[in-house]
């Protein structure tokens, strides 16, 4: 039954590798600062060059995110937010755009809903799957079904730490891609990437994963195209939270822009062009 469902997010990584280069996936929480502005958002990313789009559920614990993120989401809640407003957003960006569009959550929000609840509205809003930050593939007997039943992806994280076991176990359990995570700690961005995410993404390639996206810590095109030479997606989020905050959707579509040319692309239309 696996075997016969269509990743959209593999989809879309593959129209990247096809045209040789990494698949650009820009992360922004729902509802920040409201709900119509994290659609334009995410459509503005998607029209710029974003090959899949991350929406994240705000969240009161958040223990993955570093403190830009959490203080879009607490003030994404402090709003009104909720839950189930997601699916709001991410009808909105695919009635409009081609992209993937993920869900990132806590498990938590999933479970309170209920899993085959929260993924049949998912599926229906033509989402593409779920990240999952804190839930195992040990403990997701119940996502596993779900995923299966609506066709929807189910991306698990790996990092530095992870055993040659938990990966392979990982890579097995994944259907889209493996999150690979470029440092420990929180999300925010930093001057360098960390220089273990290429041994992550190629222990995890080495593991059976034929696509491996790397996050935490990217926020410029020099980042991108550092990470672009070895892995299959490069994610963006901090960066482009800080710039919905500060510029609202129009910073959001020139940041994509900016981060995009990281990826070769904008060479290779210049070139086109020319």
């Amino acid at each position: 039954m696996t075997e016969q469902i269509t990743s959209k997010s593999a989809a879309a990584i593959d129209r990247a590798k096809a045209e040789g280069r990494a698949a650009l996936i820009g992360y922004l929480p729902a509802g920040y600062p409201d709900v119509q502005s994290s659609i334009d958002a995410g459509i503005a990313m998607a029209r710029n060059g974003a090959d899949l789009i991350e929406i994240g559920i705000p969240y009161s614990d958040p223990v993955m995110d570093g403190s830009v993120i959490q203080a879009a989401t607490t003030e994404a809640i402090a709003n009104g937010f909720r839950v189930a407003s997601v699916f709001d957003v991410v009808a909105g960006i695919t009635a409009a755009t081609d992209a993937a569009v993920l869900v990132m959550t806590y498990w938590n929000p999933v479970m309170r809903m209920g899993v085959d609840e929260f993924s049949r509205r998912l599926a229906e809003a033509g989402g593409a799957g779920l990240i999952t930050p804190d839930l195992i593939p040990d403990e997701a007997a119940e996502w596993f079904a779900a995923s299966d039943k609506y066709g929807l992806d189910r991306v698990f994280l790996v990092a530095p730490s992870s055993t040659p076991e938990r990966l392979a176990m990982t890579v097995k359990a994944s259907r889209g891609f493996v999150y690979a995570v470029s440092i420990m700690g929180v999300t925010g961005t930093r001057a360098s990437v960390s220089s273990s995410a290429e041994k992550v993404v190629a222990d995890t390639h080495a593991a059976g994963a034929e696509r491996v996206c790397v996050g935490l810590g990217v926020s410029n095109a020099n980042h991108v195209r550092e990470i672009a030479a070895y892995a299959d997606g490069v994610i963006v989020g901090t960066a482009l939270v800080a710039a919905i905050r500060d510029g609202g959707v129009g910073a959001v579509a020139q940041l994509t822009k900016n981060l995009s040319a990281g990826l070769g692309r904008a060479a290779a239309q210049n070139t086109t062009q020319a």
